[in-house]
């Protein structure tokens, strides 16, 4: 019975993420548990959602996990929480390919029974944008969008007079101003991550003057029970020791995939390349996606780091893969030395080189399991290895030896439970 909203946007760059992270913080701030999600493969929007709601933000991805997972995913982790919200994909209804629902918030939205605010840039907008609401609320009836939200108003004037005013047919239920003030910070990758200095609640302040904060939890609580199985993860002995790369060169990892690794008998040690002197004492090591070619410098001066990882089993996504390259040209031209366990360099690139979701077929053994084994992932980059013979997956950047997987795609176990086993099942193998 958890009350739930899918925080959806008319199409990317709308606000989105602002007024998650304000309604978030407008309820913590009102002694409400708020459990929150992320739809699709976004690493960066749930670190401000997690830093609003002080508690960890989940991905929701229907075409990585498919249904059950997210359903499972939903569940264990609005166990203790008063609210749930959800922050949609790009537009409300885009997805993996433009002829299907799939991997759109609609999706998952559909599969909670949640209703759905749209968020809407009003900063231009009066009377057109009850025909926005029109639009998306005739566009599949299955659907409850339950009202807009618009952001970036100019006024109060603008918000009462005119465009609630406006909205006959799909009301406009809050609205938030422009304000570069409390702007979120942007890279080439989007918004870099909320670090520790990122304070939720000036937000939440906004969002509590500007709107009745009782109105969208009210939406919340109409929508219907949802029987879910969660996925039985009892917790076992420890069986292995990973060390999982967590700094601000590496911090791009799918909660649920950790939790997975946790859930098989893995106890996970974080450690730093950037600063710590070398791997800690462990049986295999996760090195997620980051941005180390923005610490390259850092990550070639720690000598130690680099060579006490030379003989690791490692499992590495993106970033990872560029840190296990010989390695990184930035681009400025400068080459920075890396650790050398995948041969070739990890190039920059003014442009972005892959983005979108991919199929991954092993062609060889890999710390996955045999050949042929199959998953589903998500790829964003801006660099390219050069130099390296990819033998690992088919028709995708992946690179093998007998102890390194590194490759690209950033895949969720979700969509393959047994890769996950076999990647644990192997470092146990060392004790």
């Amino acid at each position: 019975m958890i009350p739930r909203l899918v925080i959806a946007g008319a199409s990317s760059g709308v606000g989105k993420t602002t007024t998650m992270v304000a309604l978030t913080a407008a309820l913590r701030a009102r002694g409400l548990r708020v459990a929150t999600f992320k739809c699709g493969p976004d690493y960066l929007d749930p670190t401000y959602h997690a830093r609003a709601s002080g508690s960890a933000c989940h991905n929701l991805d229907g075409w990585m996990m498919g249904r059950q997972a997210v359903l499972a995913t939903f569940a264990r982790n609005t166990r203790d929480a008063d609210v749930a919200l959800v922050e949609g994909m790009m537009g409300l209804f885009d997805g993996k390919d433009p002829m299907s629902e799939e991997g759109s918030a609609a999706q998952i939205a559909k599969w909670l029974g949640a209703p759905v605010i749209a968020v809407v840039d009003a900063s231009a907008l009066v009377r057109t944008i009850a025909a926005l609401g029109v639009g998306l609320r005739a566009f599949d009836p299955a659907l409850d969008v339950a009202g807009l939200f618009a952001n970036r108003v100019g006024s109060r004037a603008h918000l009462d007079m005119h465009v609630r005013a406006s909205a006959a047919h799909v009301p406009v239920v809050g609205g938030l101003p422009a304000d570069a003030s409390h702007a979120f910070p942007e890279r080439y990758m989007g918004l870099r991550a909320a670090d520790e200095a990122f304070d939720a609640t000036a937000w939440g302040q906004v969002f509590g003057e500007w709107n009745d904060v009782e109105a969208l939890p009210a939406l919340a609580r109409r929508a219907a029970p949802l029987e879910i199985a969660a996925e039985p993860r009892p917790a076992r002995a420890h069986s292995c020791r990973i060390a999982v790369a967590r700094d601000e060169a590496f911090h791009f990892y799918y909660d649920d995939n950790l939790a997975r690794l946790e859930a098989l008998g893995a106890e996970l040690v974080p450690f730093s390349p950037l600063r710590d002197a070398r791997v800690p004492d462990v049986d295999g090591v996760y090195i997620g996606g980051g941005y180390p070619e923005a610490y390259a410098r850092q990550l070639a001066a720690n000598r130690s780091m680099r060579q006490s990882l030379r003989n690791a089993t490692i499992y590495a996504e993106c970033g990872g893969l560029m840190y296990l390259a010989d390695a990184i040209r930035t681009l400025d031209g400068m080459e920075h030395e890396m650790v050398g366990v995948i041969r070739g360099t990890a190039v920059m690139h003014e442009r972005l080189q892959a983005i979108g979701y991919v199929d991954v077929e092993t062609t060889r053994p890999t710390l996955f399991g045999p050949r042929g084994t199959r998953l589903r992932g998500h790829e964003y980059r801006w660099s390219a290895l050069e130099g390296g013979e990819p033998n690992a997956y088919r028709d995708q950047p992946a690179y093998a030896t007998d102890k390194v997987l590194a490759t690209y795609v950033h895949v969720h176990w979700a969509s393959n439970p047994a890769a996950a086993e076999s990647f644990v099942a192997r470092c146990g193998s060392k004790r």
